[in-house]
Order: structure tokens, then sequence, then C-alpha cells
């Protein structure tokens, strides 16, 4: 199962959970791809559980693992350091602050966690939440595509949209209207002014623009999970998590290059 996909250069980085979602079975590896689908190696990084959202700083990767943030170097592929998240259940999406702060939602516990200064702990713990998973940091507010209820969990489907996040006092507000738009999994900024999102659940992938108007950009499979954007191509890359397949489209005209 492709969860994620991180875009670092003329490299790809790929979680695969290779397994049950949340299960510690030491099957789960990243993989790494050029931008034209090669596999340079297929199983780069071995010995995780469940690999979920990964981010990039300072050549050191940083990956959501159940229960654990391991961070593994890029250059060497080794893991460097595990942070464990006590009683986390599902450790899901990564994003990193301009001063190097990292924020990890934890989509069924309604928690973002937070590594600053070597300390990893929850950071917010709130059920307007509403099921966090893709996070992105935009300045001083955190953006964040909640995942609401899906009819697996026993309980009336529930889609949600995106909500704001302040990083100073915490305050959770929905972003522009609120309006619900699906089970969300990744986000992306989609400049001017706007954001990509999936749908996991129904399979699509959205635009959402700052008053939280959606509009569909492309119909998917279930499973369309956390993905990439290219602004410079208008390209993105999406992990279809239950067909096994990486899948690219292009939004946009590449941008003009300036002499």
């Amino acid at each position: 199962d492709l969860d994620d996909v991180l875009a670092d250069t003329d490299v790809l980085y790929v979680t695969n959970i290779n397994g049950p979602v949340m299960q510690k079975d030491d099957n789960g590896f990243i993989s790494r791809l050029k931008p034209d689908g090669t596999v340079l190696e297929r199983a780069w990084v071995k010995g995780l559980h469940s690999p979920t959202g990964i981010a990039l700083r300072d050549r050191t990767l940083y990956v959501a693992d159940v229960d654990q943030l391991v961070e593994i170097s890029a250059a060497s592929g080794t893991v460097t350091k595990r942070h464990k998240a006590k009683n986390a259940i599902f450790l899901n999406a990564v994003t990193i602050a301009d001063d190097g702060t990292v924020y990890v939602s934890d989509t069924p516990m309604n928690t973002i966690w937070r590594l600053k200064d070597g300390v990893f702990e929850p950071w917010l713990v709130n059920d307007d939440l509403n099921g966090p998973n893709g996070l992105l940091v935009e300045g001083d507010r955190l953006i964040v595509a909640s995942f609401g209820r899906m009819p697996s969990e026993g309980q009336t489907q529930e889609p949600a949209g995106l909500l704001t996040v302040n990083l100073e006092d915490q305050a959770i507000a929905p972003l522009g209207k609120g309006t619900p738009v699906g089970n969300l999994d990744g986000l992306k900024a989609y400049p001017p002014g706007a954001y990509i999102a999936t749908d996991w659940a129904a399979g699509a992938l959205y635009k959402i623009d700052k008053k939280g108007k959606a509009t569909k950009l492309i119909d998917l499979n279930q499973g369309s999970a956390d993905l990439a954007y290219f602004p410079e191509t208008g390209t993105v890359l999406i992990p279809m998590m239950l067909d096994n397949t990486l899948a690219a489209y292009r939004l946009s005209k590449p941008a003009a290059k300036t002499k």
C-alpha cells in the first residue's frame, strides 16, 4: 500500500505500508524513484512498521510510523532517531515549519503532535479537529485537512473540510465557510491562494479556495492518499493506496522560465 510521496530535487521518496494499516509488523519500507517513475531502490529503507506521512528538512526525513516519528538520513537511508508517541494510535501526516518545528497528526485521537527542540509531545488535543489528516504550515497558522468519519467505522459517514489552527494560541476555525468536502487525506498548497486535497473515501482530487469552496479536479479510485505537487511543471503525484500505484497528472501548464 502506497501512502505518501515526497519530492526532493530529482528523487521521489514513497512510503509503503506493505500490510495492514497501523500494524507493527516490521514490513513497512520506503522506496526511491526517479521523477519518471523508474524505481531506483524499491526497499531503500526497511524495518518500518506502517509508514505514512513523510517530510524533509536539512537532509533528514521525518516519517510517521504508527506511534513513532522516525528520523532517517536522506544521504544514507539510515534510521538515526525514533521519537516515541506514547498512547498515539495512528501518526499520519507530517509537515515542517520554517523554524524546523515538526507537526504530526494522529487522526483517530484528534491530536497534533509537535517535535520542537528535541521534545516530541502532544501539542493540541481537540475533537474539533475532526480526524486531522493532512497538514500544512502556512505562516502563523496550520492548515488541517480533516478526515471526518467513514461508514466503515460503524457510524454515519461524515465528510469534513479544511481547518486553520493558530500556531500561537491554538485557536481552531474553519477555512472560509468550512463547507464539508470529503474524507480528506493529502494536502498541498496550490498557488496562488488555494489548496489541493485528496478525498480518500470517494477517490478524488479537489481544489479548495480560501473561502472553503471545493472544485473537483480529478475523479479517482478510493484510496487516493498523500500527494506531492510540482508547481513548476503543474504536475501532481498521487499514491493510490488500494491500487498499489503512483499516479501522475498535469493540472496546469508548466510555469514560464525566466531568462
